[in-house]
């Protein structure tokens, strides 16, 4: 029987509480990500912030960055907007694992703030609150509620073929890429918010602004699973587009 892939799974410090203890520092992850990873085959690994070293990636089949909270914009060299709340722990231990991972060429997923990240590691920059750029709350219409809205994909991208005949995704963010540097912008809401980066000199990298763990359709995570165990043949092959290729809108 074939060992299930190692999906190591990025995951939050913040006080909780649980039995009798209270505001208890924790290292904690949404189960969502875990089901979503069980369901299409891995088994996940939780990794808290940890920046001495990226050694666990030789144990590891698969990164996948979880969401969160906002990326420090001294990362992308930018003033700090008051509304932002950054986690220097996570971009620090989660930068060090991404470095890594693309040296290794490990099939990386970055999830909301980890698309994010994946375009700051690119040499990008970010919308500290995209409302003052889309003039309106549809992407995180009210704490802990969901939005939801259309999108499109690039013809040809990887981004399109795992999410093929998907015209609708979910939502929670109040930030957003604004240049995604070296990657390849494939996705695109209806307001022009980018929703999904890749690099397709890569044997699987790809960010997604929505939440895939908690939507009824989480190809993004069984798409990570299957490039992870080596079976991505078995998915259908996008055309590549070229390195460093970045889409316009109106190529899409």
């Amino acid at each position: 029987m074939s060992r299930r892939p190692l999906i190591g799974v990025t995951a939050y410090v913040e006080p909780a509480g649980w039995a009798v203890w209270r505001d208890v520092p924790a290292t904690l992850v949404p189960q969502a990500y875990v089901r979503a990873v069980t369901a299409a085959g891995g088994r996940a690994v939780v990794l808290p912030p940890d920046d001495a070293d990226a050694e666990v990636l030789r144990v590891l089949d698969g990164l996948l960055l979880a969401g969160g909270a906002d990326i420090g914009p001294d990362r992308y060299a930018a003033t700090p907007d008051p509304r932002t709340e950054s986690r220097p722990d996570r971009d620090a231990g989660e930068l060090a694992l991404l470095t890594a991972a693309l040296a290794a060429d490990l099939p990386v997923l970055g999830v909301c703030r980890g698309m994010q990240l994946l375009a700051v590691a690119y040499g990008g920059t970010l919308h500290q609150h995209l409302p003052d750029v889309v003039g309106h709350d549809g992407h995180r219409p009210a704490p802990g509620v969901y939005g939801s809205h259309p999108v499109r994909f690039a013809a040809g991208s990887l981004a399109g073929a795992v999410m093929a005949g998907v015209d609708r995704v979910n939502s929670y963010h109040h930030q957003g890429v604004a240049d995604p540097g070296g990657l390849a912008v494939t996705g695109w809401a209806d307001d022009g918010v980018v929703e999904a980066v890749e690099d397709p000199a890569r044997r699987f990298l790809l960010g997604v602004q929505w939440h895939p763990e908690n939507d009824a359709d989480p190809r993004p995570v069984a798409a990570l699973v299957c490039a992870a165990s080596g079976a991505a043949s078995a998915a259908p092959a996008p055309a590549r587009l070229a390195a460093g290729h970045r889409l316009r809108q109106d190529e899409a």
